[in-house]
């Protein structure tokens, strides 16, 4: 069965396989060229049966490794090749199914959003300072220049998106919608004058946030509460959420809109940046949603289209970023690997085989599965903005933040 399984998927590249006896099997031709080992009987019919799933359990159990290349080697030629391929059989029943279920599967009211939220974002606070920088910027990174560090990239991402919100007067009320540890609200508050409220349901998230804030002196301007967005009231002259969108769910995305209708001051603008999938609404992996974001879902641009014109939201921009978290997401990994030893100090070797199957997987999933980020502008009234890009430019040219010295527009580099 494995076999022929892999007979149809390999196209490029080429699979070896070392079963538990020690017999080798070669599939495909050419390079990359990736081993694979598998340490049990019951290993195989489990991957063939529910590849989805099976895959990462196997190798964060070590009843599968690598044997030549690495984890991100495996992810990448298989999801090369499965770019390829449509599933058959058992395959394609498991996904239609989820994908029919998914409502069940995404149930986030309220009180199971938090519960969704502390599973990975209440994970100790020491991991990701292991990969992800001072600023702990856990979204795509905006990368605008040849050679530039993940961090310049983070700092890109924050000026991008701050001048797409057009923050022209000082004083404006900002809503951040799962500010994270609130790097991006304190730069709001900081750089561009904003008075800012960050919400967020991960308690490690809110606490590190309230922290900065005192350390950098703006607690008056830049505040962070524990509180799900369905209970927010009061009205914003600016909205931006970042990454939250994707633990929204489905089922919940008019909600979601109608709330944003409802903060947004009559002139208001808002930034919605998520991560998204280019070939239509469909479910989320079970690997992923058993071990890393239950309850979280990528969202089709067609899907949030919808929601977005029965809230009566006017959408004045849309911008897809392709490659750039890929490129975020190859950093993280290496940052991980080199960090490694005190990640297993934390928690454990399991743990670490989790991680960087998950870092590695999502990072294939933007270079060969639809993975992509947008970024859409949001009003309620259409002459609340400039009726030419050009201010977004210009807003981007001249910012400042985290103590960058101004620098012109650099032309994209092509990844």
């Amino acid at each position: 069965m494995l076999g022929l399984l892999l007979d149809r998927l390999m196209r490029k590249g080429t699979l070896t396989v070392i079963h538990p006896s020690g017999k080798m099997e070669a599939f495909g031709e050419g390079m990359p060229h990736v081993t694979v080992k598998f340490h049990d009987k019951r290993a195989i019919p489990e991957l063939v049966l529910n590849p989805d799933l099976a895959l990462g359990e196997l190798y964060m159990d070590g009843r599968l490794t690598v044997e030549n290349g690495t984890v991100c080697d495996l992810l990448d030629l298989l999801m090369m090749n499965l770019g390829a391929v449509q599933p058959t059989g058992l395959h394609r029943l498991a996904r239609k199914f989820r994908t029919l279920t998914r409502r069940f599967a995404q149930f986030n009211p309220a009180s199971k959003s938090k519960e969704h939220v502390a599973h990975h974002y209440d994970l100790d606070g020491r991991l990701y300072d292991l990969f992800l920088g001072r600023d702990k910027q856990y979204s795509c990174a905006y990368f605008s220049a040849s050679g530039e560090t993940l961090e310049e990239a983070q700092i890109g991402k924050k000026r991008h998106i701050a001048a797409k919100l057009h923050l022209d007067k000082p004083g404006m009320k900002v809503l951040d919608i799962g500010c994270g540890w609130g790097g991006l609200a304190l730069n709001l508050a900081q750089d561009c004058g904003a008075d800012v409220l960050g919400v967020t349901l991960s308690e490690e998230q809110l606490g590190i946030a309230r922290r900065r804030a005192g350390e950098e002196n703006v607690s008056d301007k830049c505040r962070f509460e524990l509180v799900d967005y369905r209970a927010l009231g009061g009205k914003y002259d600016r909205i931006v959420s970042v990454g939250m969108f994707e633990h929204v769910g489905a089922p919940y995305y008019d909600a979601f809109f109608a709330k944003v209708r409802d903060l947004l001051d009559d002139n208001g603008v808002m930034l919605l940046h998520s991560i998204g999938r280019t070939d239509g609404p469909g479910s989320t992996n079970a690997w992923i949603a058993k071990y890393i974001f239950p309850g979280g879902y990528v969202p089709a641009l067609s899907e949030m289209m919808a929601a977005i014109e029965r809230s009566g939201l006017i959408v004045t921009d849309v911008e897809v970023l392709r490659l750039h978290y890929a490129e975020t997401l190859r950093e993280w990994s290496k940052r991980f690997q080199a960090n490694r030893a005190r990640a297993a100090e934390i928690y454990d070797e399991r743990f670490c085989r989790m991680w960087e199957f998950y870092l590695a997987g999502a990072e294939m999933a933007f270079r060969h599965d639809g993975q992509v980020v947008f970024q859409v502008q949001l009003v309620k009234n259409q002459h609340a903005l400039p009726i030419t890009r050009d201010y977004m430019v210009d807003n981007e040219r001249t910012m400042r933040f985290a103590g960058t010295e101004r620098m012109p527009a650099a032309p994209l580099r092509v990844i």
